[in-house]
Parts: structure tokens; sequence; C-alpha cells
């Protein structure tokens, strides 16, 4: 893919490029939440344009101390919330719409994924804010997915353009998110209603658990820009990303059909270590980063650019905001989807 060129975008704004870090606008000096969230909103139109361009814009040196002064800004950016559907992994709220990014182990490195590219309906924006910085490690690092879709060999795109993919999930207590947690629930019926209405083969086990089969498009295209993007969650919950030794340990003791999660090509073909090995190494040779400061605001259009979490040491206070939904159905998806 060709590096964008610098000028295209806002030339009146404060800009960095730095080889290996996303685009970085920095603010004026700002009194307060509400005078940054007035800046945002006076350049909204060229922050848009950056975004269009980059996929995600670092947005550095604004007030932004805590998660009321969060919320306050992210209604510049944000004026429909996208509901967190089908949730994956828990995190804290903050009330007021506000959510920690992750409640994961600091451990533990998260990959590069479009946030619920499994949903009918995702959010079309994210808005991370860091009110605490890690003392090492913790970037959130972002790929642009357009160019994802540039690193990945011919014959892979083809089979994602042609078959889409396939997301296979067992809920459990137990590992990952049992079943009320991830629907809000506590009723099967209810389950068995948003499955339905959201293409979703659906069983219940003998022992109570859950377990759900759906087939998304691999490829879709952005509704505004009508690009071409790996949009999907093929490689990051497929078995061969999980590290070689929790692997042995899951697949030994659950069964490679029990695992939390899992994912196939949409024709029902597996993926296999090698395939999941070349969409990886694609994101990373897209995939940029820049550490933490309090008050920095990272915005991503989710659609053009997935993101991740690096493994990091200290405390860290990372806050995000979902909203602007999309429907898939609104983005040429290159697969009939639903159900198999």
């Amino acid at each position: 893919m060709t590096a964008p060129k610098k000028t295209a975008v806002a030339p009146a704004l404060d800009w960095t490029f730095d080889p290996g870090s996303p685009a970085v606008v920095t603010a004026p000096p700002l009194a307060d939440a509400p005078a940054a969230r007035a800046w945002i909103e006076s350049v909204a139109d060229d922050l848009r344009a950056g975004l269009d361009q980059y996929g995600a814009l670092y947005l550095r040196n604004l007030p932004v101390r805590d998660v009321d002064d969060f919320a306050h800004v992210r209604d510049a950016f944000i004026r429909r919330e996208t509901p967190y559907r089908e949730k994956a992994t828990k995190r804290s709220d903050f009330g007021n719409s506000v959510y920690s990014s992750t409640d994961l182990p600091a451990a533990q490195r998260i990959r590069m994924h479009n946030e619920n590219s499994y949903t009918m309906t995702f959010p079309g924006l994210l808005l991370f804010g860091c009110l605490v910085a890690p003392g090492s490690g913790g970037a959130t690092p972002v790929a642009d997915c357009r160019e994802v879709l540039s690193h990945l060999p011919e014959d892979l795109v083809r089979r994602g353009r042609d078959t889409g993919w396939l997301l296979w999930r067992t809920y459990s207590d137990d590992i990952s998110l049992g079943w009320r947690t991830a629907f809000n629930t506590t009723s099967p019926d209810e389950v068995a209603r948003y499955c339905g209405e959201n293409g979703i083969d659906h069983e219940w086990l003998p022992d109570g658990r859950l377990r759900t089969r759906q087939h998304r498009s691999a490829i879709i295209r952005h509704p505004r820009t009508g690009q071409e993007i790996w949009f999907n969650h093929l490689a990051f919950w497929n078995q061969w990303s999980l590290e070689p030794a929790v692997r042995e340990t899951l697949v030994d003791e659950l069964g490679a059909e029990n695992l939390p999660f899992n994912t196939t090509f949409g024709d029902g073909e597996p993926i296999d270590e090698a395939d999941a090995r070349l969409i990886n190494a694609a994101y990373d040779a897209a995939t940029t980063r820049r550490p933490w400061s309090p008050g920095d605001l990272l915005v991503v259009d989710n659609l053009l650019a997935a993101h991740g979490r690096d493994a990091f040491r200290g405390d860290r206070r990372i806050v995000v905001a979902m909203g602007e939904p999309v429907d898939l159905a609104d983005c040429a998806p290159t697969v009939a989807v639903g159900a198999r």
C-alpha cells in the first residue's frame, strides 16, 4: 500500500507523522473538557477527513483527567451509542456509557480485531481515552484494514471473499463468559429470540451450556468511502492463534469442539496453522502504536482500522466509548450471512 501523503488532510492542524506510529494531532492549550469539546467540534470535518485517510488518529494535549471529562469530549465524536452485544470479555462499567477497554490480565496481549465484527450491527467509531498511563507497555496498537487486505495472499483473500467465515462459540461460566453474561439475560427464550433475529444457529448442551454458530462476511466495503476492507475475527478467535501451551491444554481438556471460540472458513473448511500465521502476519505488517500519556485520545474508525492491546506493567486506566452504529447490510457483504 502506498504511504499516505501528509499534505492530504487538514494542513491547518498540528499533525505529526512518525514511522511506526499512528497519525497524531496535538491540540492547542485548552482549559477544561468543555473547551476541548468546543475545539473538537470546530475541527470535526478535518478530523473526519483524517480518519478516512488513516483509519485512526491520536489526539494529544487534551484536558481529559477523569471519566466525566472523557464523557464530555466523547459527545463531540459520538452522537449515537452502540450497545455491547454478544459479549466476549468482561468490562467495567464506569457509568454514562463509559467502560474499561478490557479487564483481561495485564500480562495478556490482545490481538488485532475490529470490535464486534461478528454482530449484525457494530460500532462505526471507537474512542479510547488515557486516564492513567502504564509504567511500561500497554499501548493500543492499530492496523489499517485496507493495508491488512493488501498484505494477504490472493488465494486467502479469494477464499475469504467467496466463503466468508464461521464463528463457533461455546459459552461457559468457567472459561470465557457464560451465556447469561454474554446475552445479558437469564431467559433461554430471549437468547433464542436474539439468535433467530441475528442469523445465529444455537443449541443447548445437556449440561446447560450454549453453543452457537454464525456465518459472516470476511470482507466488506466501508459504507462511506466504498473501500474494501478485511473485517472479521477469523484469526483472532482461531485455535491456532492461541499460545501453543494454552491451545494444547484447552484442546486436551475440552476437545476442539468445546473451545470457547473457534473459527473456520465460511464453507466449514478448517483454518490451518499456516493460514492463521499468514493472517496474523498481515496485521503485524500494518500495525502502528504509540505509548499512552494521560489526556490522550485515540479515535478509531472501527471498519477501517483494527485495534489490540500490548501487555503492560503497572497501573493502566484506559476507558472506551463505542458508537455511530453500522449495519452489516450497508457494507456490501460478499456472502449471504446468517446461521449455517
